[in-house]
């Protein structure tokens, strides 16, 4: 059994047990999140297929810890004109083990 959520923007395909990185939830380390915004949700028999969620569909994760991602460097410069800027970013991420897919 699987199902494909949207978090943050993005989409995840999403068994029982896997780990996975969203974007930063408010939620402390070991709390208990749910997803509503499940877009399709696969078993042995049938695909259920939302319009575009599925009503009463849930997928149960539980927070595994917050972080923030490796250091990405931007560098920017002008040619000839000794112009050089180099920032770095770090987005914050909270990881998630799938607990339960409720269809």
């Amino acid at each position: 059994m699987y199902a494909v959520i949207e978090s943050g923007g993005k989409q995840y395909r999403v068994s029982l047990g896997d780990v996975i990185r969203v974007e930063k939830l408010n939620a402390e380390v070991g709390d208990t999140v749910q997803f509503d915004k499940v877009l399709l949700v696969s078993d042995e028999n049938n695909v259920r297929v939302g319009r575009p969620y599925l009503d009463n569909a849930t997928v149960s994760a539980k927070v595994l810890r917050q972080d923030k991602a490796r250091k990405v460097l931007a560098f920017r410069y002008k040619a000839k004109k000794n112009v050089r800027v180099r920032k770095g970013h770090r987005q914050p991420f909270t990881e998630v083990e799938i607990s339960a897919i409720d269809a």
